[in-house]
């Protein structure tokens, strides 16, 4: 069973996958800056205040899902965008 275990653990396709979450943790704290230092203030400059958190009704806080609804099309934005650039760069390489 410990024989099967270690054949497991080493095997390419869980280390590799072990190795992406790890990358992708620290990807995500990466993108995360990108969106609340840098495109959120631009955001807060353009519209006057990015933060929707102020928004309730009775005493439901509607506004914090607008901010984590805003924050997920950024960051998707911006994964796109990084995305398509990786792409191009791995295309003029072949």
């Amino acid at each position: 069973m410990i024989q099967e275990l270690k054949a497991f653990l080493l095997r390419g396709d869980v280390l590799a996958l072990a190795i992406a979450v790890i990358i992708a943790g620290a990807f995500a704290k990466i993108i995360d800056s990108l969106v609340n230092d840098i495109i959120s203030p631009i955001l807060g400059y353009i519209t006057g205040n990015p933060d929707f958190s102020f928004v309730m009704v009775g005493n439901i806080k509607v506004g914090n899902f607008i901010n984590a609804v805003l924050n997920f099309v950024m960051v998707g934005v911006v994964l796109f965008f990084l995305v398509k650039a990786a792409g191009k760069k791995t295309d003029d390489i072949k």
